[in-house]
């Protein structure tokens, strides 16, 4: 069975046969499922009225667990965004009333940002739904197939992460 890439790497080769182009047997594949898995998530995200970088929030506070509080900085580190985006989303998600800004116990001085039991119900759904969609596009791979494609997923990805 031939996909788009292997008629890629074939133009490839047939043009440039100087440049060794099987990185493209990887790498474009794992471009190319990424657009479509960025588009589901966002079609899960649509049907829940979330954005992406709205449910990005609300997970990472979904996962500290009850009762579902994070500072800012925690916030930034988990999302990988500047201060001031963290407050722009901030703002909104509490203007829709999917968070709620209370003060930190530890500091009075500071704030700790909260899961309101709207955006717990919006973010649990918009989950349940993500998980049920990503397993339909993983459905093709049997179960020792998918462990196998995580661990050298994984082996690629820890560099970055590092």
């Amino acid at each position: 069975m031939r996909d788009e890439v292997d008629r890629l790497v074939e133009a490839w080769n047939t043009e440039r046969p100087d440049l060794d182009v099987r990185p493209l047997q990887v790498l474009s594949r794992v471009s190319r499922l990424a657009r479509h898995l960025d588009r589901a998530r966002r079609s899960v995200f649509a049907d829940h009225g979330l954005e992406p970088w709205e449910f990005d929030v609300l997970t990472a506070l979904r996962r500290a667990g009850a009762p579902y509080r994070l500072s800012p900085g925690r916030l930034l580190h988990a999302t990988l965004v500047t201060s001031g985006t963290m407050t722009n989303r901030i703002d909104r998600l509490a203007a829709a009333g999917l968070v709620e800004r209370h003060p930190d116990p530890q500091d009075k001085r500071g704030v700790q940002v909260r899961l309101t039991d709207a955006g717990l119900t919006r973010v649990d759904a918009a989950f349940a739904d993500l998980l049920g969609r990503e397993q339909a596009i993983l459905e093709s791979l049997s179960p020792d197939q998918r462990e196998a494609l995580a661990d050298l997923l994984r082996t690629l990805l820890i560099p970055f992460d590092a």
